[in-house]
């Protein structure tokens, strides 16, 4: 037996240039691929990151994903608990490996160590959505089973299921456990999962090769064990884990040419003449399929019972979570001083925000939704339900909601730093207004100089307001507040329990909290989808950030919010409106303006005068970025998951963007109908090609829900 291990780890150490030593319990691979010292920014990096893993509060589903520093000194780490633990036990899992792991690959800069319930892999090259099935290292059980080939033929087929089952997971969760009875009475307990970065085929290619490896290494062992980077795989004759993990499988396939395993053996009949032989042989036939028949419609009907049930728990999880977000008016209406003016915080088409206070002295934002946004009682419902299942740090939290006859109030957690449109462009155009009225009072002075003194007054707080922008908003805070919003778009289109499409992000929409991260708030507009797209023929958003598949045919996707992120990233880098933007005679807008000088080489021009300073290279990137998530090809704008890969991680190779739509927005003349004012006109640049769409003419949202 020692001599079959040391054959197979040897044949491991030929195919991977890793150096294999095993603790006492738990197995560990320290990489000779490269190392660093106890006092080098790469360990101090690795030792901030391995902490914030094992102390990370806000991730209750047993994946941690993250890497901290700059190249060189970049750490990436993954931690992977197994599905059927608990968060704390997973949380503690995880410290316990991460120390460990510093303590037997004291300097090496790729690492990797399984425990029984967890998993934690670092390492200074990219291994984020790349799967790696080597080394593959396997463990058995030393007992042997009595009937080989009868274990194998139910162990098997277990294991494909469960293999199909946990790759089809989601970008939380790959996981999938089950029993089978197996022969002498035994039942075969199965365990298989993959890191949930991995896509549906790299996670079963992965989970395949450890499954193929079964009679090469381990064939007729009571149990084993087989772990990779990306996949674990585990079996016993014993429950090694939660049974209230089991989920239900599909049945396995049976062979048409023999009866069901679970029927009784029908005795053979002595051979005999004419009618009696005939009459016999039909028994068999007409008996089999009537006893299969019976078992199916009993297992139909257990699997409609267990749906039905699981449904109703989850209409009613529903229903008690709701009435518990649910406020009283009056508690409302003390915690803003009867929605004083004082309170108010602004207003937009959806109606009014308050700033409150609650009486145990938290500030909140109560938002009241004004009669005519055309949202009713159920609509209201399903948007709290909606916004109450999100919860992520750049996310705005919903605190509760409140019905009081006509009025109908939502509850969020105050955000102090106001949205992002005020720090970046809000006072440009504030000083826009007053500069154009200066000029205008100052040409209807006579005074020559009185005017030029106005307009001195001007220049100066055009240099004013540059320093305050300088000061509040450098590259670092705009940078972070890029990759912020990446990430919350990037839980609601994939880590949410649903897909969800935001269909109206924009700067105003991006609030900023007090130490300046971003959280995209107003779902008034999302879509709730069991697909990634879908179509409508009411337009709702906001001209200037939507999607031209959007904006001229209804179409949406979260490729409709991979472009609004594209628009919102550029305005940040140039600190200009989209729909406003100038810059001498270019009339065509921003986007048009950055594919210009992309096409030029001068992509430098696009910088706002304030980031001149800042790293160039880093905000080149993130222009290249932005103009890949603006592209008007829809399949070529990247997902929310490889843009938050482009902009942690340098090693990635940016594709070169194709150009964007260059749309031309101009509202309506004052002489048309109040009707008609509501409509804004959409051209494309091929003029052979124009259409028209209803939607709003102000930049507010206007909250409409359309839920699964």
């Amino acid at each position: 037996m020692c001599c079959s291990r040391l054959l197979f780890f040897f044949c491991f150490i030929l195919l991977y240039p890793v150096t294999l030593t095993f603790a006492q319990k738990d197995p560990y691979v320290c990489s000779t691929s490269g190392n660093y010292s106890s006092n080098s920014t790469y360990r101090a990096n690795l030792n901030s990151l391995l902490a914030s893993m094992s102390s990370n509060t806000e991730i209750d589903y047993g994946f941690y994903k993250f890497s901290a520093g700059e190249f060189p000194n970049k750490v990436n780490a993954i931690a992977l608990c197994r599905g059927d633990i608990s968060t704390e036990e997973c949380r503690s899992c995880v410290n316990a490996s991460s120390h460990d792991l510093l303590q037997y690959c004291p300097n090496q800069k790729e690492a990797i160590i399984w425990y029984s319930t967890c998993m934690v892999r670092y390492s200074n090259k990219l291994i984020f959505g790349v799967m790696e099935d080597n080394p593959l290292l396997a463990y058995y059980n030393v007992q042997n089973v009595s009937d080989v080939e009868g274990f194998n033929q139910v162990l098997r087929p277990l294991l494909d299921r469960l293999r199909n089952h946990a790759a089809s997971g989601n970008s939380t969760r790959k996981f999938a456990a089950a029993s089978a009875a197996a022969p002498d009475f035994q039942t075969i307990f199965a365990l298989l999962m993959c890191t949930p970065d991995l896509d549906e085929l790299e996670c079963n290619s992965c989970l395949r090769r450890a499954i193929e490896y079964i009679p090469q290494c381990c064939d007729g062992k009571q149990g084993g064990r087989y772990i990779a980077p990306s996949c674990d795989l585990r079996y016993e004759i014993y429950t090694f884990y939660d049974p209230a993990a089991e989920e239900a499988l599909p049945p396995p396939p049976s062979p048409l040419s023999s009866p069901p395993p679970s029927l009784p053996s029908v005795p053979p009949f002595p051979p005999t003449e004419g009618k009696e032989r005939n009459s016999s042989q039909s028994a068999v036939i007409i008996t089999v399929p009537t006893v299969a028949s019976v078992l199916l419609i009993s297992c139909i009907y257990i699997f409609y019972l267990r749906v039905s049930r699981q449904r109703e728990k989850d209409e009613m999880d529903e229903t008690s979570s709701t009435e518990s977000l649910q406020f009283d008016f009056s508690t409302i209406k003390v915690a803003t001083e009867d929605f004083s003016i004082a309170n108010k915080l602004g207003e937009g088409g959806f109606g009014a925000v308050y700033k409150g206070r609650l009486p145990n002295g938290q500030e909140i934002a109560v938002k009241m939704l004004s009669r005519e946004s055309g949202q009713g009682t159920q609509e209201f419902n399903n948007e709290v339900l909606l916004v109450a299942m999100l919860q992520h740090r750049n996310l705005v939290k919903l605190l509760g909601f409140c019905l009081e006859g006509n009025e109908k109030l939502l509850v969020y957690e105050f955000v102090p730093n106001a949205s992002l449109d005020r720090f970046i462009f809000g006072m440009v155009a504030l000083l826009v207004k007053y500069q154009i009225l200066f000029i205008i009072i100052s040409f209807q002075l006579k005074c020559l100089v009185f005017r030029i003194y106005l307009l001195n007054k001007i220049a100066c707080l055009h240099e004013y307001v540059d320093r305050i922008k300088r000061v509040q908003l450098n590259w670092d805070r705009r940078y972070k507040i890029i990759e912020g919003i990446a990430r919350g778009l990037l839980y609601l289109h994939e880590d949410s329990r649903h897909h969800i499409i935001h269909r109206d992000l924009k700067a105003s929409n991006i609030l900023l909290d007090e130490d300046m991260n971003p959280k995209i708030s107003d779902f008034g507009t999302a879509r709730l989808l069991d697909q990634t797209q879908g179509n409508t023929k009411k337009i709702i958003g906001t001209y200037g950030y939507m999607a031209p598949e959007y904006a001229m045919r209804g179409y949406f996707s979260v490729k409709s919010d991979v472009f609004s992120f594209g628009v919102l990233v550029l305005e940040i880098i140039c600190g200009q409106k989209n729909s406003s933007f100038t810059e001498g005679e270019n009339v065509e807008g921003l986007l048009s303006y950055a594919w210009k000088n992309w096409r030029e080489g001068t992509t430098s021009n696009l910088i706002d005068r304030t980031l001149r300073a800042g790293p160039t290279t880093q905000i080149m990137r993130c222009i290249h970025v932005g103009l890949l998530c603006v592209q008007e090809n829809v399949v070529k704008r990247p997902t929310m998951a490889s843009v938050v890969l482009m902009l942690s991680s340098y090693s990635i190779t940016l594709s070169v963007p194709t150009k964007p739509p260059f749309l031309m927005y101009s509202t309506i003349g004052p002489n048309l109908s109040s009707q008609s004012q509501n409509r804004l006109e959409v051209i494309k640049s091929n003029p052979c090609r124009s259409s028209s769409v209803d939607a709003s003419i102000n930049e507010a949202s206007i909250t409409e829900l359309y839920p699964r």
